[in-house]
């Protein structure tokens, strides 16, 4: 069976998101299950769950959402004390049943079995390394060379900790795991803690999740942060710290302008505070005139918000978004492709007819969408349109877990801001500063990875990765 792919996103793609919980007595698999429902929008590719009993390992995985690949009797079938789960979009290795996570090895120890959200940025060589002493990988991800890494330091005499940091230090690049063992449940970040990782409580037992999101809908309640070069090994005696790496914090900033859900909670505040801010700071940066704010729903509705708010212009909903447009394979007429965008998003006429619009999204990517979203406002009658990007330019791919283009396909790598107001005929274009975004975190500017707005990459990226998407010799002036 053969299907065409669905076009490329106008928006960077998450990698994955993260679950475990060890709680006996309790049914690990539901909790899990409404675990990585929450964590959902971090992958929608493949979903899957594993649960230890002791040593024996029962799992399931597959391809589509959370709630296509689990119904109750398969959650019934997943007995145990631990849980393991993970949601899947493909950064590394192809979008197959065989990459699915949960990954698992078998050790002198009993299995383990890992959840990953990050990118290796050395995954080439540590395959070699493994392939060299006769592993069998049977994934194309670098996520099972962790596993793989953890297995053989165990076979090698060492226990479960110890076999954990000795295959961590093997790991470069950006990686949060959640691991299950025999012997208890075990997180971790890299060194930097580009992908985010928090610790919550539920009747006295611990959870690991991707977002606090993921805590509050099983009614658990967030702890902390599971450090940059932190390991936290939980056992039924509690919790244990583990510092393996020197932190260097530098958590993906992107994270917090768009991926993270806006209910999830950074800083002791949530990301949707965070993101009105950043719309607050970019009307003091580019004020227009204008009769109306609207947001590109449902990303840009925070920092429109905040631009109205800070502009004193009005805020209203202009376009209608269709909450129920999954992924479809149909292919849609030569008609319906150049009627652009009206599957997932209607414009209201009412609102925007005759009107000078500020519309207010996240991010540019690509420029397709947004060429689409102005050309929707100016036949529904709008008598201006002027963007505003809750972010700086992006004109740099990402190597740490975010699924970006090559450089040449990043419209800021390529074009001036006038140029690509031009070439999505919008009246005036206007982003966010990395300064303004900075100091919307009301934080320490330096404990955050900029790259994909500066090119400065806090873990170095070996010359034949960096060929693969670094294709231009510097970024276009601004």
């Amino acid at each position: 069976m053969t299907y065409a792919a669905p076009s490329a996103p106008d928006k960077p793609e998450e990698a994955c998101g993260v679950f475990g919980i060890l709680a006996p007595g309790e049914a690990v698999a539901k909790l899990t299950y409404f675990g990585l429902f929450a964590l959902q929008h971090r992958g929608q590719e493949s979903a899957g769950i594993a649960v230890l009993d002791g040593d024996r390992l029962t799992m399931h995985k597959d391809m589509g959402l959370v709630s296509q690949v689990f119904d109750e009797a398969l959650l019934n079938e997943l007995q145990g004390q631990l849980a393991v789960g993970h949601t899947r979009y493909s950064t590394t290795g192809s979008s197959r049943k065989v990459n699915a996570q949960p990954v698992v090895s078998r050790t002198r120890l009993g299995p383990v079995v890992l959840a990953h959200n990050g990118n290796l940025v050395n995954a080439a060589q540590l395959r070699e390394e493994l392939l060299a002493r006769e592993h069998t990988l049977l994934a194309t991800t670098d996520s099972e060379e962790i596993v793989h890494a953890i297995g053989e330091a165990v076979d090698d005499g060492k226990g479960w900790v110890e076999g954990t940091v000795h295959a961590l230090k093997r790991c470069r690049g950006a990686f949060s795991l959640v691991i299950g063992t025999p012997a208890g449940l075990m997180g971790t970040r890299d060194a930097n803690g580009v992908r985010p990782l928090v610790i919550g409580t539920l009747k006295g037992r611990y959870v690991l999740a991707s977002e606090t999101c993921a805590l509050s809908i099983i009614g658990a309640k967030y702890l902390r942060d599971v450090e940059p070069g932190e390991l936290v090994f939980i056992t039924e005696s509690g919790l244990e710290s583990y510092h393996w790496a020197k932190p260097e914090p530098r958590m993906c900033i992107f994270e917090m302008i768009y991926f993270a859900r806006p209910d999830s909670r950074v800083n002791a505040e949530s990301l949707y505070t965070y993101r009105e801010r950043l719309g607050e700071i970019l009307a003091q940066e580019a004020p227009v005139q204008a009769d109306v704010v609207i947001p590109v729903p449902d990303s840009g509705t925070p920092a429109a918000i905040g631009y109205a708010r800070a502009s004193g212009i009005l805020f209203q909903q202009g376009l209608i978004k269709n909450h129920y447009v999954g992924r479809t394979f149909i292919q849609p007429t030569q008609t319906m492709r150049e009627a652009g965008i009206k599957m997932k998003l209607n414009p209201l006429p009412d609102v925007i007819e005759g009107k000078r619009i500020v519309i207010v999204d996240d991010s540019i990517v690509r420029g397709t969408t947004s060429r689409k979203i102005v050309q929707a406002l100016r036949d529904s009658g709008a008598r201006e349109v002027h963007m505003r990007i809750s972010s700086p330019p992006v004109t740099h791919p990402c190597f740490y877990g975010i699924d970006t283009d090559s450089q040449d396909q990043l419209i800021a790598a390529t074009k001036s801001v006038d140029e690509i107001a031009r070439h999505i005929e919008v009246d005036s274009l206007a982003y966010l500063s990395v300064e303004g975004m900075l100091k919307a975190t009301r934080t320490d500017d330096q404990g955050f990875c900029t790259a994909c707005f500066t090119g400065d990459y806090p873990i170095p990226i070996p010359d034949e990765i960096r060929r693969t998407k670094l294709v231009l010799e510097k970024t276009a002036a601004s």
